[in-house]
């Protein structure tokens, strides 16, 4: 099993930044991609960015050039610095980290949520 746990959410007013963090610990083999979701009441939960273990990087459109999203793999970490936080960005974010086992079968964890909200 692999425990994911997501630390640094808060409150924080329009054009502030926040930084996410995000660590993976257990029966760890290799951890594929990571990545950052977020969710907003009353709508569907969506990517934000990810990494892959190779260090390559995918931003929605609506975070792209605010967001930049590393990844420590020597650690199982990963993060999320957000600039220019805008009311918008308000949502509960989840770490997502897809393992692959010893017998190349690939499984998704999620970590608790982090709020972030973002005040004008």
């Amino acid at each position: 099993q692999v425990q994911v746990v997501e630390s640094g959410g808060g409150l924080v007013q329009a054009g502030e930044s926040l930084r996410l963090s995000c660590a993976a610990s257990g029966s760890i083999f290799v951890i594929t991609n990571m990545g950052w979701y977020r969710q907003a009441p009353g709508k569907q939960r969506e990517l934000v960015a990810s990494v892959s273990s190779a260090g390559a990087t995918n931003y929605a459109g609506s975070v792209k050039g605010r967001f930049t999203i590393a990844r420590d793999g020597a650690k199982n970490t990963m993060y999320l610095q957000m600039n220019s936080l805008k009311i918008e960005d308000t949502a509960v974010y989840y770490c997502n980290v897809r393992h692959r086992n010893s017998w190349a079968v690939s499984s998704d964890y999620w970590g608790q949520g982090t709020q972030v909200t973002v005040s004008s």
